[in-house]
């Protein structure tokens, strides 16, 4: 039976995005030395799902209002760029488990993960405003995409003695925007639906900005460009077959 698209459906959806992120956590319960090429191949995996989301995105959008899907797109952009800055500009918290060095440097990564999950939970509220399936299609893109993320964020701490369970918190925590924006998101662009392509545009142009700024900056550490390309090719097949598919 198909899924109702109600506001309760949307905020589960997003909050489902934000929990995989804590599972990003669980391969340092077996081992505390998972390679950086690992966390490099996870990051150009992810960037071919969120540049195959960004492309549906855009379609949809043009589909509706070329113009104002183009506006959505630089919008999208100047926001999580200025979201990004914002972070970098915070003090290091007070956490008993790490160092002032370390603390920083996980204010750093949790902090920017943390601004562009606003972009991710206005991507999964707005993409349910143009129909279930285009929702889910978003909500399962950026779930996957979430966990190299929480993955990211628990090489950070585990290693220099916070538990796994805590930095499985800590990445959830960088995630939980996602389901608080996401159902303002959906209203807004549900009640307003001359908008919509707007906000279509707006998600797509954050998300293409992570793609180049944080994951394939990520994914050039450990792997060669021509591997890199073979990679994030073939996860955007894989998820356009997907999207094909359903």
């Amino acid at each position: 039976m198909a899924l109702e698209v109600t506001l309760f459906a949307v905020f589960i959806a997003a909050l489902i995005t934000a929990l995989t992120t804590g599972l990003g956590a669980l391969p340092l319960a077996l081992s505390k030395n998972v390679g950086q090429k690992w966390l490099s191949a996870g990051a150009a995996i992810a960037a071919g799902l969120m540049l195959a989301a960004s492309h549906t995105l855009i379609e949809e959008g043009m589909a509706k209002q070329e113009w104002l899907t183009l506006a959505g797109i630089a919008t999208g952009l100047i926001l999580v760029y200025l979201a990004y800055q914002g972070i970098e500009k915070q003090n290091a918290p007070d956490i008993g488990e790490l160092n002032d060095a370390d603390a920083k440097k996980m204010l750093m990564i949790v902090g920017v993960m943390t601004a562009h999950s606003f972009a991710e939970g206005i991507g999964v509220g707005v993409s349910y405003g143009g129909g279930q399936d285009l929702g889910l299609l978003i909500t399962a893109t950026i779930a996957i995409h979430n966990i190299p993320e929480g993955l990211a964020i628990a090489l950070i701490l585990v290693p220099r003695g916070m538990s796994v369970l805590r930095a499985a918190g800590w990445s959830i925590f960088s995630s939980l925007p996602q389901p608080l924006v996401a159902v303002p998101a959906y209203i807004f662009v549900n009640t307003f639906q001359s908008i919509l392509p707007f906000g279509l545009g707006l998600a797509a142009g954050a998300m293409i900005w992570m793609v180049f700024a944080e994951l394939l900056p990520d994914a050039n550490k450990e792997l060669q460009p021509a591997t890199i390309g073979v990679i994030v090719v073939f996860a955007f097949l894989s998820m356009m077959i997907f999207q094909v598919s359903i």
